[in-house]
């Protein structure tokens, strides 16, 4: 079989039930010890962030929670939103949508819970800019040697994960661009001056432009697709009537689509929900840590907030275009990543409906990128110093450039394995940590300062 083929057998096998198991068993726990907040608190959650996404909030931070929730959001809305969910549509049914929901809405107890121990454990750096996750929480939460081997095994792999990760983000950029005739030359260049100038200008300037990109580069597609829903609305009712009744029956082939077994949806259902919001993989809570707010609690409402604008909304609207324009059915699997863009063609014209999508698969990658460095940044800073930490960006930089002209092929084979090492010290610190997690909970929701405030609708009207 040879070294690389035994290391890809065991990706594989590691990211089957042994990860899901880890992630969504793990997620699932945090959920029940909390009190089910997600479910029990939603509409709370949603009026602290959708109706107050203009608010002016009390306590100490560097930059807002609006800001905080973009820069969060930047990482886990990526080109995988538009390209991962027909993948998984194709080997899992339509039923693996549902099992999608479900997974995100699991998901939220364990990015509560990083959320609330990145804003209780941060720091302030040598700039003065608030700064955390799981490296800081690890470390100084969990007593004894444990704790400071789990910080510094989430940071370290996390800092040489994001270089290989960065190539490859880079590459899909540059082969999206080239549908439009752009030079790779001209995108990895503007890709990265635009990553470097953000990111050396520190977490408020991430903010600042994250505020301003993830809402435009989401709208784009959702604009996008909304009309391509509205143009197919007589398939939509059975496109949900698929998602139900195959997330618990088998899909039968047709066409392109060589069938799904229940087993099938939820093991792609799953594996896309837990990739696409990550949640449990303890980067979210490192642009949080920076969040100007009065609670820990208060900020976790905004990891509520971005499972539901990445999974519940954006990977809900590429599902239904997919569904309801029938191009499942005909694609081949090996080819279902192209679905989307073909279903834009197909009814907007190769020209409009091509540009929206390559437009806003250049967005979704470039905010990414942008804020994994910023991640990578700060692995390297708490490992070894600042000056390393601008070493490392100089390093990522130079993986958009290697990421775009090749050259770190072999290396993409162990992306998954590095990604395993950074989620489970997290999960397991998360475990160990959910009593803290769920005393500041219970104090947040039993104190009336910070629950059912008076002056919420003054504050929503600033």
């Amino acid at each position: 079989m040879g070294f690389v083929g035994a290391v890809v057998s065991f990706s594989n096998w590691l990211w089957g039930p042994p990860m899901l198991i880890i992630l969504v068993g793990g997620s699932l726990y945090l959920t029940i010890r909390l009190g089910f907040v997600q479910f029990r608190y939603f509409g709370f959650a949603m009026k602290e962030t959708f109706g107050k996404i203009f608010a002016k909030q009390e306590g100490e931070g560097t930059i807002s929670p609006f800001q905080a929730a973009t820069a969060a959001l930047a990482s886990t809305i990526g080109a995988s939103n538009i390209v991962g969910v027909p993948v998984a549509i194709a080997f899992g049914g339509p039923g693996a949508v549902f099992w999608m929901w479900l997974v995100a809405l699991i998901g939220c107890g364990a990015k509560f819970a990083e959320i609330v121990l990145g804003i209780k454990y941060r720091e302030k750096n040598a700039d003065g800019e608030y700064v955390g996750g799981p490296m800081y929480y690890l470390t100084n939460g969990i007593k004894g040697p444990l704790g400071k081997i789990l910080g510094i095994l989430f940071a370290f792999f996390l800092m040489i994960e994001l270089a290989p990760s960065i190539a490859t983000q880079a590459l899909s950029a540059v082969q999206t661009a080239s549908t439009l005739n752009i030079p790779s030359w001209g995108v990895t260049g503007l890709m990265i001056i635009l990553v470097g100038l953000t990111v050396f200008g520190g977490i408020t300037r991430i903010g600042k432009v994250a505020e301003k990109m993830v809402p435009v580069m989401a709208l784009l597609y959702l604009f996008g697709a909304l009309i391509i829903v509205i143009l197919n609305i007589g398939n939509v009712p059975h496109a949900f009537g698929l998602i139900f009744k195959h997330a618990f029956t088998p899909a039968a082939a047709t066409g392109g689509f060589g069938g799904a077994m229940v087993a099938q949806a939820i093991r792609w259902g799953t594996a896309r929900g837990s990739y696409s919001n990550e949640a449990g993989m303890g980067t979210a809570p490192i642009a949080h840590s920076g969040a100007i707010t009065d609670h820990p609690v208060r900020q976790a409402m905004w990891g509520i907030f971005e499972i539901v604008v990445d999974t519940l909304i954006v990977c809900t609207m590429t599902a239904l275009v997919v569904l309801s324009s029938g191009l499942w059915e005909t694609v081949p699997s090996d080819q279902a990543a192209t679905i989307p863009s073909l279903a834009f063609q197909q009814l907007m014209g190769e020209g409009l409906g091509g540009l929206i999508v390559t437009i806003s698969i250049f967005l979704f990658v470039l905010s990414t990128v942008i804020v994994v460095t910023y991640y990578g940044k700060t692995q390297a800073e708490f490992l070894f110093g600042r000056t390393f930490g601008k070493i490392m960006v100089v390093v990522y930089l130079i993986s958009i450039f290697m990421g775009a002209y090749g050259g770190l092929e072999a290396t993409y084979q162990f992306l998954d394995i590095m990604l395993a090492t950074i989620i489970i010290p997290n999960m397991i610190g998360l475990i160990i940590m959910s009593g803290q997690v769920k005393e500041l909970k219970d104090e947040f929701f039993s104190d009336p300062k910070f629950y059912n405030r008076k002056d919420v609708k003054e504050k929503a009207v600033e």
